[in-house]
């Protein structure tokens, strides 16, 4: 019979994407660090162009920069911070309502990357208050492996070197609790 633990903290990631990127960039990091505390990892901005279902709303082109925290997060804290991600892009919304930025928080862990979203599908399991955890990677044989529902850009080798760094980052944050 196995017995119930607590799993170690993970690490929160967040994917931010918008066509205004750089212009609201330090009020996005500003509202960010006053959630979660300061962060560790901030990666360079670069083109999300694997898909266009943002174009409409966010506009373009679309930038996308990857940030992690230096706290840890307990792993059952995924509803509440994609509940509080989605809050906070409601108040960068335009006049038309369109957001102007997309916040996608994910927990990145030894062995997995899990992304937390509102929207249910086969591959999702429900967390609660609305939020689904998104498997989106596996961590096997050194490397990261994709899943045949993974987003194109995760399954990318930019995204997985980012996720790399961050889980080098995290391996250590772990060692030294």
């Amino acid at each position: 019979m196995s017995q119930p633990q607590v799993p170690p903290p993970a690490q929160l990631v967040v994917s931010v994407l918008s066509s205004r990127l750089l212009q609201i960039w330090p009020e996005v990091e500003r509202a960010l660090q006053a959630k979660w505390g300061q962060l560790d990892f901030v990666s360079e901005p670069f083109p999300f162009t694997q898909t266009h279902y943002y174009d409409q709303e966010l506009g373009t082109p679309i930038m996308r920069r990857l940030i992690s925290f230096q706290q840890l997060m307990e792993q059952d804290r995924l509803p509440d911070i994609k509940l509080a991600t989605n809050a906070l892009e409601d108040t960068w919304r335009d006049d038309a309502g369109c957001r102007q930025v997309n916040l996608d928080p994910g927990l990145l862990c030894l062995e997995r990357l899990i992304l937390g979203t509102g929207k249910n599908f086969t591959h999702r399991v429900y967390l609660g208050q609305g939020i689904f955890a998104d498997l989106t990677l596996v961590y096997q044989k050194g490397g990261w492996q994709s899943l045949p529902w993974t987003f194109p850009d995760y399954a990318g080798e930019h995204i997985q070197d980012l996720l790399t760094r961050m889980r080098v980052s995290y391996k250590k944050k772990l060692q030294t609790q």
